[in-house]
């Protein structure tokens, strides 16, 4: 069988949107480096409303944001002030602690707007958990893109096959945006890694397809939208759209396993002792602050003494 597990996200209300959380799940943790999986759906705001995520930290870990429609300006306390546009990627590594802020730009906020997004958060390898924080803005003309029977593939982020996405990684790792015509097809093939510099065995990364509309189909069988599928590291994978189906898209993300991560609220790490010294820290004052923003997200009142 080519799928080893069919999730069905669990939908949480963000305040005036909604998202859909794969990752983590209570039957399935992570695929790949891959902790974190939310689908905000096409959410739509009137006039004078908007997104409002108050600086919040993080640790340990790395936020990705790809957008298929709208705008979230994106504030650190690096004093970076990045907008967001479809089809660009914003990637921040938290690192040793990092604290951001999201929220729709103020020149859109005049009218109805929409946002549809993919957030994901990678888990870091142990080695690298506590390195200088940092982000980087990539634009849409920047990732790898390309066409296979009638579907259109963009390269988020990792490897695949031949092409290789800009966007810095600390893993090896699959992140790739499907857009399917009626009837079109993608050969979903395994990605194999070396073991090692020294070591002739060849492995395959972890991988997983997540179904963002109707219309898509998993080796002929119907993926219903918003499940994610883990798949077989060892098999190639038919992905196809119905002939009758509009704007078909699919995500597959993926790639080498890292092991065990503890996670409560924003914070990923391999060391429970580290979440816990964050927690202090977040509730002390000790996170560095975004420039020109006075507003916080509390830590959650269970916090203190769950992980």
């Amino acid at each position: 069988m080519s799928i080893e597990q069919l999730i069905v996200p669990e939908k949480h209300d963000l305040g005036g949107f909604s998202v859909h959380r794969s990752l983590p799940h209570p039957t399935r943790q992570m695929v790949g480096p891959f902790i974190f999986f939310d689908h905000l759906e096409p959410a739509v705001f009137p006039p004078g409303e908007g997104v409002d995520v108050r600086p919040h930290p993080h640790i340990n870990l790395a936020t990705v944001t790809y957008l298929y429609e709208g705008s979230l300006l994106h504030r650190d306390s690096l004093g970076v002030v990045q907008e967001i546009l479809p089809g660009e990627v914003n990637w921040m590594t938290a690192g040793k602690g990092v604290v951001h802020s999201e929220r729709s730009p103020v020149a859109i906020r005049d009218k109805k707007a929409t946002l549809h997004a993919i957030q994901t958060w990678i888990a870091l390898p142990e080695e690298d958990e506590e390195v200088e924080p940092d982000f980087t803005h990539y634009g849409a003309d920047a990732l790898p893109c390309w066409v296979e029977t009638g579907t259109s593939a963009v390269l988020i982020a990792g490897d695949y096959q031949s092409y290789r996405s800009p966007v810095k990684t600390f893993s090896p790792m699959l992140y790739l945006s499907l857009s399917f015509t009626p009837n079109s097809r993608f050969q979903l093939l395994p990605n194999l890694l070396q073991a090692g510099e020294q070591d002739a065995e060849v492995r395959s990364q972890e991988r997983a397809a997540y179904s963002l509309t109707s219309g898509l189909r998993l080796n002929g069988e119907p993926l219903p939208p918003r499940q994610l599928a883990v798949l077989s590291s060892e098999d190639t994978v038919a992905l196809t759209a119905d002939k009758d189906a509009e704007d078909v898209r699919c995500i597959v993300i993926g790639g080498a396993p890292l092991g065990v991560r503890y996670k409560y609220w924003n914070f990923v790490s391999s060391r429970a002792e580290r979440i816990a010294q964050a927690k202090k820290d977040w509730r002390a004052g000790q996170f560095p602050q975004v420039p020109n923003e006075n507003e916080f997200i509390p830590l959650p009142d269970d916090a203190a003494d769950k992980l």
